[in-house]
């Protein structure tokens, strides 16, 4: 009897666990709503059932927890912005102190911004820089993932060992100084540490569905207070600026030598710590954002395929078009994804799933015209690092957007659940990966590092 009466209280403490995630619930709140548990619980007994039955009729009389938080911030709104203190009043019990927390993550941003000011000091070189900076800030990036997620020794080996490879091949090669491999290995660096970072996010366990997806929800939130964070600080500099000229001060030299040396790589480490602490305060702006920008951008890809159709022969296509195109597919890709990751997966199909259905049709179009552009332009000029890159994203993205396109197909008809699209869209994010690091690493040896 102690036994069963034990195993009760630990499903209660279990389910206070999941609820205190819930950030327009307060303690005290919880503790109401465990009451009204409990109550539950001695009423179903009374009846007859035993304590893991009564518990689990318990919740279902409780009702959806997701639904209980949407009517906590409706009836206490005021809350949800209380959240957006760095340091809560009500923040105390298990886990690490908030405070702690906040030094951490103070000292790993200024640790970066550090090490990007040493860099600019030792490297002479722009393309040395250039080439260096996602070194520089990454293991800042990736301490804060492995303090907050505890890495085992053997994740953190297999993080140190790709990210080692990728510092000596930069760095050792003999690339030739503005040459089209070293910009290519410049642009395709991020990609690899990025989804190294992802690693380190979810905790080494790359192989969960749910965890890649958190990192693509993770991703979009990131680029949310990172852009809050970088129109704040542009204000404020401008206001500094506008104040200071005034009186004769110059404080452009500033700005180039200290301030955005630390601010930027700064600002990341701590907008990476504002998506971990506020989630579910973003969780709620997603939708919302998704359900403006996807429409808006419909709109601009058919206005871009129009414009490039009309621009002549395929020929004739401007290379920077070419290569706007590309940037302007990948933000579309990563709009999916967002939209994806924002979505409520047991909710049925409806007009926004048709939209993002659109929306993957246009970028196909204009991937195809592109990829057609590309063709062309090799059966006439020869192959080049550069094409063969563009060529190979883009077949990346062409594989992509089809199987997308196919998924979001079934499940609106009924045939697919919603949960068969998100899975192919996180597992085949390493795939991009996989081809950054091909250009990192064979593209220089192959076209003689020029």
């Amino acid at each position: 009897m102690m036994e069963q009466h034990a195993e009760l209280e630990a499903q209660i403490g279990r389910w206070r666990g999941y609820v205190q995630r819930r950030q327009a619930i307060s303690r005290a709140d919880i503790d109401e709503l465990e009451d009204h548990l409990r109550e539950q619980i001695a009423d179903r007994q009374a009846t007859g059932l035993d304590d893991e039955e009564a518990f689990l009729v318990a919740i279902k009389r409780l009702g959806n927890l997701d639904a209980v938080s949407r009517e906590f911030a409706r009836e206490h709104s005021d809350r949800l912005w209380k959240q957006l203190v760095l340091v809560p009043e009500d923040s105390g019990g298990a886990g690490t102190p908030p405070w702690r927390e906040l030094a951490v993550v103070l000292a790993l941003a200024v640790g970066a911004g550090l090490a990007v000011k040493v860099g600019t000091m030792w490297l002479d070189d722009e393309a040395v820089l250039a080439r260096n900076l996602g070194l520089l800030v990454f293991p800042f990036l990736g301490a804060y993932f492995a303090w907050k997620r505890r890495l085992t020794a053997s994740v953190a080996v297999m993080l140190l060992i790709p990210f080692a490879a990728l510092a000596v091949v930069l760095n050792v090669y003999p690339f030739v100084s503005g040459g089209s491999t070293e910009v290519l290995a410049i642009l395709h660096a991020p990609v690899v540490l990025w989804l190294l970072a992802g690693v380190a996010y979810v905790g080494g366990r790359w192989r969960s569905d749910n965890r890649r997806m958190d990192f693509v929800r993770f991703t979009g939130e990131l680029a949310i207070y990172f852009t809050l964070l970088a129109l704040g600080g542009a204000v404020l500099v401008g206001l500094t600026f506008g104040a200071l000229s005034v009186v004769g001060i110059d404080l452009e030299p500033v700005m180039e030598d200290w301030i955005l040396p630390f601010a930027v790589p700064g600002a990341l480490v701590v907008a990476a710590w504002l998506v971990e602490a506020k989630q579910n305060v973003v969780e709620n702006i997603a939708p919302v954002l998704t359900r403006v920008f996807t429409p808006l951008t419909i709109v601009m890809l058919l206005t871009l395929l129009a414009v490039f159709t009309a621009a002549g022969g395929l020929v004739d296509v401007d290379r920077e078009l070419l290569i706007l195109m590309d940037a302007i597919l990948v933000l579309v890709l990563c709009l999916l994804l967002y939209a994806i990751s924002a979505r409520d997966t047991l909710a049925q199909p409806g007009l926004f799933d048709a939209l993002q259905l659109v929306l993957v049709i246009a970028a196909l179009a204009v991937d195809a015209a592109m990829l057609t552009a590309m063709l062309t332009r090799i059966a006439e000029f020869g192959f080049s690092p550069n094409k063969i890159a563009a060529l190979g994203l883009n077949l990346l993205l062409l594989v992509h957007l089809l199987r997308a396109a196919w998924l979001t197909v079934g499940f609106l008809r009924g045939q697919r659940p919603f949960g068969a699209l998100e899975r192919w869209q996180t597992r085949y994010l390493p795939v991009y990966g996989a081809w950054a690091a091909v250009v990192i690493l064979a593209f220089p040896p192959v076209f003689g590092f020029a």
